[in-house]
C-alpha cells in the first residue's frame, strides 16, 4: 500500500458509516444501503502492469487499490503521479486479449511476461462518459488467480446505481478523497490540484489566503503531506472560499435573524411547513416532531455545545441540507420497489433501436461491444439485423443492410449479450430479430442461440401462460433470466410439417438438411407472411411504391442494389458525396422487407413476442392474442396524431397509408403535433371520443406495441418518447448511442424501480374498466392533478470554467402538462462555482397526470452548451429545498455540480376555490374567522338573521391564479419570441407613427454577410477544393504514367543500339579494322533503321498521349465548371430565400407595428370616452339627472362616430403602408433576380472561355512533352 494513502484511509475509517444513510420520506426513515461491499484484497491493493493500446501507454509495476466506498480504482507506480478512476465510470470489467501490438508485446517481454504466459493474466476495464465512447485500460496481473479474483472484485462493486444518488456532502468528501489519491512523484498534495477545484470562481490568492488561514502551505508550488489534509480542513476550505450565503439567507428568514441558532420548534416548523408534501397521508407519512428534530441536531450539529441547548446553527443546519437525508427524491423509488408479477404488457420497457450501430445510420460503424454497454446500461430489448454473411464460411452478420454500414458477427453478438444480459438486472431480454438471412444460416443463428444461451434461452412456452388465444402474456418475475426472441414465426401446421421433414432428413443422414428442406413451401409461408410485420418499413417512404403492392415473392426481389450503384454512379460523377446525397439516397431508399421463408428450427423459439402486421384495433380485438405484437414507424404515429388526433388511437397504422410519405409530416415539431392535438381535440364529440381511445388503450393492456425511429434520421437522433409512453406504448425504441433530449428522458425515467429496465404503467393504463385520453386537458378521473414550483437559488461547483451559467427547468408528461424553453434564469457571468439566481419560482399551475411527468432541470454556459442535467419523474420527487446533483449528456454522475432549489408540491386548486379548499383542509381556522366575525357583527346590533349566504367573492382567487399561471412567469427572452426578431438588413424595433420610412431596406450586401451564407459559401469552397485536389492527383497520375512508358521506349532504343554497337567490335577485333568496313555500313545503316522506328514509336505515343491529357484536362475543365455553375446558383437561389425570410419578417414588424399602434388607439379612446363621461357625471352645473343622461348619450354617439373615422384612417393608412412595403419588396426582389441572371451570363461566358484556353494550355503542355521526350534521343543518335 502507498505510504501517502494510510492517513487518509484512517481519516476514511474514522467517519461516521456512509454504507447506510436514512433518506427520511418525510418524518418515516427509510434505510438506503448504497455502498457495495469492497473485498479486503481490493483496498489492500495488488501489483499489475498497465497498457492503453490505442495510446500505447505502458506503467509496469502499478498498485492498483479501491477504496473502502468503491468510489476509485486507483493506481500509481514509483516515480509517477498517483491516477484515478471513477468506478461510476466504469461499465464492465472482463479478462482481456493478449495484445496484438508488437510494442505492448516487447514492452511486457521487458518485465518478464512473455506472450505465451498472458492468457488468463490479463484485467479489461471497459469505462466512459457515455455508450460509445469507451476507453480500454489492460492489468496484466502476476498470476491468473490475482486476475480472475480482481475480475470477479471489480464487476461485484461497479454498476452501482444507488451510488449515482449520493448526497452533495458525500459528493464532497468523494471528492476530498480523489485529491488525496493524486499526489505527485514525492506522495503528497499539489497546492495546483487543490485550486483547480475553486478556479471556475475565485482567484488563486484567494484560494492561497484561505489555506494560509487553515495552517496548510499556501504557495503556488507548495506540496501538501495527506495526513494534514483532513476533510474538515478541505470542508471548511470550501466554506471559506464559496460560503453558502443562500443557505446563510434562508436561515435568517426561519429565526427572524434574531439568533444564529434555531430551535427545535423553529426546525420542527420548517421541516414539516418546507420539507414535507402536504399531499402525503398523515398517518403513513407523519409529521416532524421534536424527537426527529433533536435526531437532526444531533447528527448534524458540529458544536458540542449547541448540541445540549437543543439548538442548531447554521452549519449545522447547512450540514443538513446537503445530506443524504434531504434527497430531492424518495430513495426507495431508486430501489426495485414495483410489483413485478403483472403481464409484460403492462410495463414500460426500455428499449433500443438499431442497437449494433455507434454513429449515424448511413456508413456508420457496426459494434459488438454496443451490445454490452446498452444492456449494462439496462435496457431489455435489443435489435439485431441479420443478414448472410459472405465468404467461405457463411457466417450470418449483423448490419444496417445496404445502408454502406460495417458488418460484425452474429455469433459474437450473441456471445456479448449472454456476458452482459443480466448483470444490472434479472428481467427478461428481448432479442428483436429483423431477418433478411436465407434458410441455411437462420439454421446457424439458431444453433447459436441454443448453444450459447443454454438454458437462458426460453425456447419453448411455459406451462402457465399457454400460446392460446385470450391468454395473458407472462410477467418479469415469471421470465426472469429469459433471453425472448423477436422474430416471424411460421403459421403451427407448416411449423410442424418442416421440422418433421426436417427430422426425417436427419434420421437418414442427410447433412444438407437444414439448407434445404421443404423448399417447395414456400407458397404456404407466403401465405401466412399477410399477418407479419415488415422489417424496417421506414425505409420505404421515399417511393410510391411498397411492399404491400407487391406479391410476397416481388417485394423479397425489390433490392436496393441499384439503389446503391446508381447513387455510386452519380457521386463518381460530380467526384464527392455531402450530407445531400446521403440524405436524397436514404429518402429513395426501399427497404427489403424481412423474410418471410422462416426456418422451422428458429420459428419454434419464438413465442411470446410474435410480430404480426397490424391490421387494426378491431382486428386485434377480434384475435385477442395476447403474444402477438406489432411495431410502427414514428413517422406514421405522428402523422395519425397530427392529422387524425383521436383516430389515431382507433384505426390501424398502414404502412401503405398516405400519412407515410408526407412530407409534412416528417417535419412535424412535437409543439406543431400538441398544437393540432388540441384543436382536433376539441372538434370531436366527447362520446365518440371515449369509444376510440378506450378501443386503443385495451390494445396496449392485452399486448405490446413497438416505436422506432424514421428511417430519415441519418444522424442517428431521436423522436420525443414521451407522447408514445403517452399512449401506452411498451417498447418506445431509441438510438443509444446519441445522447441527446430524449435519451436524456429515457433514462432518466428507467432509473428508477432499480434501473432493471421494467416500469409498471399507472393504474388507470392497466385495469380494463378504465379509460383514459392521453391528450386530456382536464383531470383524470381517479388521479389528482399536482401544482408544481421550482425556486432555483443557487448552483455549486457547476463547471472548472469562469463563464455565465443559466438553468433551465422544463417539464415534460402529457401534452397539456408540457411546458419547455419557457422557464429560465437570469445568466451569473464569469462564476461557475457558486453562481446565486435567487429567482421568482416556476410554476407549473396544472399538472394532469403527475405519474408521466417528469422534470428536466439543465445547466448551461453563456454558450447555451449543456453542462449538465437531471430528470426526475415527479411521482418521486420530494418538496422543499433540495440540492440536485446534475449528471453529463450520458446521464452520468457528475461529481460536485449541483443546483440548490425550491421545490413546492401541493394539490392543483382550480381558480375560485381556494378558500372553499383551505376551508376544508383546516375548518378550525375557517370556523373560528367566521364565527369572530359575527360575533363581532352582534356587537354592532345586527342579528344574525339578517346575514345572508353569499357565494365566495372569487376575484381575488382569480387574480391569485393568473399570477400563477406559467407564462407569466416566461423570462424577456421566451416573451420576446412573440416579437419579430431582427436581423442585419432590415429593421429594428420601430416607432409605429412613423411606420415604413425607419424599416431600413434590405441590401444584398447584408445578406452576404449573413452567417447561413457564409456557412453555404465555406462549404461550397470546401467541396471545390476537394474537386480541384482529386484533379491534381490524376494530373499528377497520368504525367506519371507518360514519362515511364517514354522512358521504356528510349531504354529499348539504348539496349537495341547498343547491342549492335558492341556486335560490330567484336567483328573488328576478330577481323582487323581494314576488313570490316562493309560491317560497318551494315551496322550504321541497322542504327540509321532503328532510329527511324523509334521515332515513329515515339510520335505516335505521344499523340496518344497528347489525346489523353486532352480529354482529362476537358474532362477536368468541364467538371469544375459545372460545380461552379451549381455553387452559384444555389447562391443565387439562397440569397433569394434569405431576402424572402428577411421580407416576411420585415412584414411581421410591420403587422407588430400596426397591432400595437390600433391598440393603443383604441386604449385611448376608451380612456377618452371614460373621462368625457366622468367630467359629465362631476359637473355640477348639470343638475338635472335626465339632462346628465341626455349629454352622455349624445357624447358617447360622437365619440362613437370620431372614434370609427379615426379607426378608418388609420386603417388606410396602415393599409398604405402595407402596400408600399410590399411594392419595395417586390423591387428589391426584382434587381436581386436580374443581378443573379447577370451573374449566371457572365459567369458562363468566362467559363466557355477558360474552357478553351485550359484545352489549347493541355495540348501546348503534351507538345512540350513530346518534343523534350524527341530531344533526350538526339545525343544518343550523335553517338
Amino acid at each position: 500500500m502507498s505510504p501517502g494513502l494510510v492517513p487518509v484511509l484512517r481519516q476514511i475509517q474514522s467517519w461516521p458509516p456512509l454504507t447506510r444513510f436514512s433518506s427520511v420520506i418525510m418524518a418515516k426513515p427509510y434505510e438506503f444501503n448504497w455502498q457495495k461491499p469492497v473485498p479486503s484484497f481490493m483496498q489492500d491493493g495488488a501489483v499489475f502492469d498497465r497498457y492503453e493500446e490505442e495510446s500505447f501507454v505502458f506503467e509496469s509495476n502499478c498498485l492498483f487499490q479501491v477504496d473502502e466506498f468503491g468510489f476509485f480504482l486507483s493506481w500509481k507506480s514509483e516515480g509517477k503521479e498517483g491516477q484515478v478512476l471513477e468506478c461510476s465510470l466504469i461499465n464492465s470489467v472482463r479478462f482481456g486479449a493478449v495484445p496484438k501490438d508488437p510494442k505492448i508485446l516487447t514492452a511486457l517481454e521487458a518485465v518478464g511476461k512473455s506472450e505465451n504466459e498472458l492468457e488468463g493474466r490479463i484485467v479489461c476495464v471497459c469505462s466512459g462518459t457515455d455508450l460509445v465512447n469507451i476507453s480500454f485500460t489492460f492489468m496484466v496481473a502476476e498470476n491468473t488467480e490475482i486476475a480472475k479474483q480482481w475480475v470477479e472484485g471489480l464487476g461485484s462493486i461497479i454498476h452501482n446505481f444507488r451510488a449515482n444518488n449520493v448526497s452533495p456532502m458525500t459528493c464532497l468528501k468523494k471528492h476530498w478523497m480523489k485529491l488525496a489519491f493524486l499526489t505527485n512523484t514525492n506522495g503528497k498534495i499539489p497546492v495546483r490540484s487543490i485550486t483547480r477545484t475553486f478556479a471556475s470562481g475565485k482567484t488563486e490568492k484567494v484560494i492561497f489566503q484561505a489555506l494560509k488561514e487553515l495552517g496548510l502551505p499556501s504557495g503556488k508550488n507548495d506540496e501538501i503531506e495527506p495526513a494534514a489534509f483532513t476533510y474538515e480542513k478541505f470542508y471548511e476550505l470550501t466554506q471559506k472560499i464559496c460560503p453558502r450565503t443562500d443557505i446563510e439567507d434562508l436561515f435568517k428568514k426561519i429565526n427572524g435573524d434574531k439568533t444564529d441558532y434555531l430551535t427545535v420548534d423553529q426546525l420542527v416548523s420548517f421541516l414539516n411547513e418546507h420539507q414535507r408534501d402536504p399531499r402525503l397521508n398523515e398517518i403513513l407519512f407523519p409529521f416532524y416532531d421534536t424527537k426527529r428534530a433533536m435526531q437532526i441536531i444531533e447528527t448534524y450539529e458540529p458544536d458540542e455545545d449547541l448540541k445540549k441547548k437543543g439548538v442548531i446553527s447554521s452549519d449545522g443546519f447547512c450540514r443538513y441540507l446537503m445530506s443524504d437525508e434531504n434527497a430531492p427524491v424518495f430513495l426507495d423509488r431508486l430501489e426495485l420497489y414495483q410489483e413485478m408479477d403483472h403481464p409484460l404488457a403492462h410495463y414500460f420497457i426500455s428499449s433500443s433501436h438499431n442497437t449494433y450501430l455507434t454513429g449515424r445510420q448511413f456508413g456508420g460503424k457496426s459494434s459488438v461491444e454496443m451490445y454490452r454497454q446498452v444492456l449494462l446500461a439496462g435496457c431489455r430489448c435489443v435489435e439485431l439485423d441479420c443478414w448472410d454473411g459472405k465468404g467461405e464460411d457463411q457466417e450470418p452478420i449483423i448490419t444496417h443492410g445496404k445502408a454502406m454500414c460495417t458488418d460484425i458477427l452474429f455469433k459474437d453478438v450473441i456471445q456479448a449479450i449472454k456476458e452482459t444480459a443480466f448483470v444490472t438486472s434479472e428481467y427478461p431480454v428481448i432479442l428483436s430479430f429483423e431477418n433478411h438471412c436465407s434458410k441455411y444460416q437462420q439454421y446457424k443463428m439458431s444453433k447459436y442461440c441454443e448453444d450459447l444461451f443454454g438454458d437462458l434461452l426460453l425456447k419453448q412456452p411455459l406451462e402457465t401462460h399457454p400460446l392460446e388465444q385470450g391468454k395473458a402474456l407472462p410477467s418479469p418475475n415469471d421470465l426472469k433470466r429469459k433471453i425472448l426472441i423477436k422474430n416471424k414465426r411460421l403459421k403451427p401446421e407448416v411449423e410442424k410439417k418442416q421440422l418433421d421433414a426436417l427430422k426425417k432428413m436427419m434420421e437418414a443422414g442427410e447433412t444438407s438438411a437444414p439448407v434445404n428442406i421443404l423448399e417447395d413451401d414456400n407458397e404456404e409461408e407466403i401465405e401466412s407472411a399477410d399477418q407479419e410485420e415488415e422489417a424496417h418499413p421506414e425505409y420505404k417512404f421515399g417511393s410510391d411504391l411498397t411492399v404491400d403492392d407487391y406479391s410476397q415473392k416481388e417485394a423479397v426481389a425489390i433490392s436496393v442494389k441499384k439503389a446503391v450503384e446508381d447513387s455510386e454512379q452519380e457521386n463518381n460523377k460530380k467526384g464527392l458525396v455531402t450530407v445531400e446525397d446521403e440524405q436524397a439516397w436514404m429518402a429513395s431508399y426501399k427497404y427489403v422487407g424481412a423474410t418471410t421463408n422462416i426456418h422451422p428450427y428458429l420459428s419454434t423459439m419464438v413465442n411470446y413476442a410474435q410480430p404480426v402486421k397490424f391490421q387494426g384495433f378491431d382486428v386485434a380485438e377480434e384475435r385477442n392474442i395476447h403474444h402477438n405484437m406489432s411495431s410502427f414507424n414514428e413517422s406514421v404515429g405522428l402523422g395519425y396524431l397530427k392529422t387524425h388526433a383521436i383516430e389515431f388511437v382507433k384505426y390501424p397504422f398502414t404502412s401503405s397509408s398516405h400519412f407515410s410519405t408526407s412530407p409534412k409530416i416528417k417535419q412535424c415539431t412535437f409543439l406543431d403535433l400538441v398544437l393540432h392535438v388540441y384543436k382536433g381535440e376539441r372538434e370531436v364529440p366527447h362520446r365518440r371520443r371515449n369509444s376510440e381511445i378506450n378501443r386503443r388503450k385495451v390494445y396496449n393492456k392485452r399486448q405490446m406495441s413497438r416505436i422506432y425511429p424514421k428511417g430519415g434520421r441519418v444522424d442517428s437522433s431521436n423522436y420525443m418518447p414521451q407522447i408514445f409512453w403517452n399512449a401506452g406504448c411498451q417498447m418506445v425504441s431509441l438510438n443509444y448511442q446519441t445522447p441527446d433530449l430524449a435519451m436524456q428522458l429515457n433514462q432518466g425515467k428507467f432509473e428508477y424501480n432499480g434501473s432493471c429496465g421494467y416500469l409498471l404503467k399507472p393504474d388507470f393504463m392497466r385495469r380494463p374498466d378504465r379509460t383514459f385520453d392521453p391528450f386530456s386537458e382536464t383531470p383524470v378521473d381517479g388521479v389528482i392533478a399536482a401544482t408544481c414550483s421550482v425556486q432555483v437559488i443557487s448552483g455549486q461547483f457547476l463547471s472548472d470554467k469562469k463563464i455565465g451559467t443559466y438553468v433551465e427547468v422544463d417539464m415534460y408528461g402529457l401534452p397539456t402538462d408540457t411546458i419547455r424553453k419557457e422557464f429560465r434564469t437570469r445568466m451569473v457571468m464569469n462564476n461557475g462555482l457558486n453562481p446565486v439566481y435567487n429567482e421568482e419560482s416556476f410554476v407549473f399551475r396544472k399538472v394532469i397526470l403527475p405519474d408521466l411527468a417528469v422534470l428536466r432541470i439543465a445547466v448551461y454556459d453563456d454558450n447555451n452548451k449543456l453542462i449538465g442535467q437531471r430528470i426526475l419523474p415527479l411521482d418521486g420527487l420530494q418538496a422543499g429545498y433540495r440540492h440536485i446533483s446534475l449528471r453529463n449528456e450520458g446521464n452520468k454522475p457528475l461529481s460536485l455540480p449541483t443546483v440548490f432549489c425550491n421545490i413546492v408540491l401541493k394539490t392543483y386548486v382550480p381558480d375560485g376555490f381556494g378558500d372553499i379548499v383551505d376551508a376544508l383542509s383546516d375548518p378550525k381556522k375557517f370556523l373560528s374567522i367566521t364565527e369572530k366575525r359575527a360575533d363581532q357583527m352582534r356587537a354592532m346590533g345586527i342579528e344574525t338573521s339578517d346575514i345572508a349566504d353569499v357565494p365566495n367573492d372569487t376575484s381575488k382567487n382569480d387574480k391569485k391564479g393568473k399570477a400563477n399561471n406559467p407564462k407569466a412567469n416566461v423570462t424577456p427572452q421566451s416573451s420576446s419570441e412573440l416579437r419579430p426578431s431582427t436581423t442585419a438588413g432590415f429593421g429594428s424595433g420601430t416607432d409605429a407613427k412613423k411606420g415604413i420610412d425607419l424599416i431600413p431596406q434590405v441590401k444584398i450586401e447584408d445578406l452576404k454577410q449573413m452567417k447561413a451564407y457564409i456557412k453555404h459559401l465555406k462549404k461550397q469552397q470546401k467541396e471545390l477544393n476537394a474537386l480541384k485536389k482529386k484533379h491534381a492527383k490524376e494530373h499528377s497520375a497520368m504525367q506519371k504514367l507518360h514519362c515511364t512508358q517514354i522512358d521504356k521506349i528510349v531504354a529499348q532504343y539504348d539496349k537495341e543500339k547498343v547491342s549492335y554497337e558492341k556486335m560490330l567490335e567484336k567483328a573488328i577485333k576478330k577481323k582487323g579494322g581494314s576488313n570490316c568496313v562493309e560491317l560497318k555500313k551494315e551496322t550504321e545503316i541497322k542504327i540509321q533503321t532503328l532510329t527511324s522506328d523509334h521515332k515513329s514509336k515515339v510520335k505516335e505515343i505521344v499523340a496518344q498521349h497528347t489525346k489523353e491529357w486532352s480529354e482529362m484536362i476537358n474532362t477536368h475543365s468541364a467538371e469544375e465548371q459545372e460545380i461552379r455553375d451549381l455553387h452559384l446558383n444555389q447562391q443565387c437561389e439562397l440569397l433569394k430565400k434569405l431576402l424572402i425570410n428577411a421580407h416576411e419578417q420585415q412584414t411581421q414588424q410591420l403587422k407588430f407595428s400596426h397591432d400595437r399602434e390600433s391598440k393603443e388607439m383604441r386604449a385611448n379612446q376608451a380612456k377618452i370616452s371614460m373621462e368625457n363621461s366622468k367630467a359629465i357625471s362631476q359637473d355640477k352645473s348639470i343638475k338635472n339627472k335626465a339632462e346628465r343622461e341626455r349629454r352622455v348619450r349624445e357624447l358617447n354617439s360622437s365619440n362613437t362616430k370620431k372614434f370609427l373615422e379615426e379607426r378608418k384612417r388609420l386603417a388606410m393608412k396602415q393599409s398604405k403602408e402595407m402596400d408600399q412595403l410590399k411594392k419595395v419588396q417586390l423591387e428589391h426582389l426584382e434587381v436581386l433576380e436580374k443581378q443573379n441572371e447577370q451573374l449566371l451570363k457572365s459567369c458562363h461566358a468566362v467559363s466557355q472561355t477558360q474552357g478553351k484556353g485550359d484545352a489549347a494550355d493541355g495540348e501546348a503542355g503534351s507538345r512540350d512533352g513530346s518534343q523534350a521526350s524527341n530531344s533526350g534521343l538526339k545525343p544518343q543518335q550523335a553517338n
